[in-house]
C-alpha cells in the first residue's frame, strides 16, 4: 500500500494511524500502538461515559444547567466565546463539545460526569493505552504556567517543555484504543443502542472538513469523527462508511516538525493517509 512514512514525512510530521474494518477486524496499522496526546479526541472517551451514566439513571440529559459568563474555560467555539451567561441541556452542552469541540461545554460536562468516571470506563474496556488526565481548565492552565505567557506561544524552545505535549503527562490513548472505541460505538458496544446512535449523530455532525473529511469528498461516502489541536498537535478520529455498507474506523495524530500555529499540510495529511489506509482495507 501507499507508504504511509513517506506521506507523514512529506507534510512535516510524524504520525500515527490505525485504521480497521469495523465489521471484519481487517487492519493497517502504523505506530498505532505508540501513545499520543488527544487534545479534543479525549472528548470522544467523555461523551461514552455520559451516555452510559444516562443510560444507567444516573443523569438526565435534559438536565437544564447554567453556565456563567465569567467561568468559561478558554476556546475559540461555542460557549466558550459567548458574552453572556447561558442556559441549556446536558445533551446540547455534549452536542457543542462534538460539533463544534467546545472547551466550556466539555469541562461542564465534566463537572458532571466526572473524570474518575471516564477514566473507570476506559479500563472496564481494557482501554489500558487511555488516560483523560485532566479537564479542558487544567489543560490550558498548565501551558501558561509552562510558557509564562497567556498566549500561545510558537517558540520551539517554550513548546519542547510543555507537560501538555508529554503524553505521560497529559490526555493520553493509541491509535489502536481510538478505532476500539469508535468500533464499540459504532457496532451498539459502548453503551445502549439508543445512546450509540445518538453518539454515532453527533459526530456526524462535526463541522470541521478539512482533516479526516478531506480525504474522501464523495457524496456518497459520510464521515463522522473528532478532531484534536494544540501547538505541533494535529489529530481526528471517525468512521468513514461507504454506500456498500463497508465501516471503518481511523485514527490518524500527528505531531509537527515545525511550531507555525496555522499547519495546513498537517490537516492534509490526515486526510490522505486515512483514505490511503481504507482503500487498501477495500482492497
Amino acid at each position: 500500500m501507499t507508504d504511509l512514512e513517506g506521506l507523514f514525512r512529506t507534510a512535516g510530521v510524524t504520525g500515527f494511524l490505525h485504521a480497521v474494518d469495523v465489521d471484519t477486524g481487517a487492519e493497517v496499522a502504523h505506530r498505532a500502538d505508540d501513545p499520543v496526546v488527544t487534545a479534543s479526541v479525549f472528548k470522544v472517551a467523555l461523551l461514552v461515559e455520559f451516555f452510559r451514566q444516562a443510560d444507567g439513571g444516573l443523569l438526565d440529559p435534559a438536565e437544564r444547567v447554567t453556565v456563567r459568563a465569567d467561568r468559561h474555560t478558554a476556546g475559540s467555539t461555542g460557549v466558550s466565546v459567548m458574552a453572556d451567561d447561558v442556559t441549556m441541556s446536558l445533551r446540547d452542552l455534549a452536542y457543542l463539545m462534538v460539533a463544534v469541540s467546545d472547551n466550556t461545554a466539555a469541562d461542564t460536562l465534566i463537572d458532571r460526569v466526572g473524570l474518575p468516571e471516564v477514566n473507570a470506563m476506559l479500563a472496564s474496556f481494557r482501554l489500558d493505552g487511555t488516560w483523560v488526565e485532566h479537564n479542558c481548565h487544567d489543560l490550558f492552565s498548565s501551558i501558561v504556567e509552562d510558557t509564562g505567557q497567556a498566549e500561545m506561544s510558537t517558540d520551539p524552545a517554550l513548546i519542547a517543555g510543555l507537560r501538555a505535549l508529554d503524553p505521560a503527562r497529559t490526555n493520553r490513548s493509541t491509535p489502536r484504543d481510538m478505532t476500539r472505541l469508535l468500533g464499540m460505538i459504532w457496532r451498539d458496544e459502548a453503551a445502549s443502542a439508543a445512546s450509540c446512535a445518538a453518539m454515532r449523530g453527533l459526530f456526524g455532525l462535526q463541522v470541521w472538513p478539512h482533516r479526516l473529511a478531506a480525504g474522501f469528498p464523495y457524496d456518497d461516502v459520510a464521515v463522522s469523527g473528532k478532531t484534536g489541536t494544540l501547538p505541533t498537535i494535529r489529530n481526528e478520529v471517525g468512521v468513514v462508511e461507504y454506500p456498500d455498507g463497508g465501516r471503518y474506523a481511523v485514527a490518524v495524530f500527528t505531531r509537527s516538525y515545525g511550531t507555525a500555529q496555522n499547519q495546513p499540510r498537517a490537516d492534509a495529511v490526515i486526510g490522505t493517509a486515512a483514505r490511503a489506509a481504507v482503500e487498501h482495507l477495500r482492497g
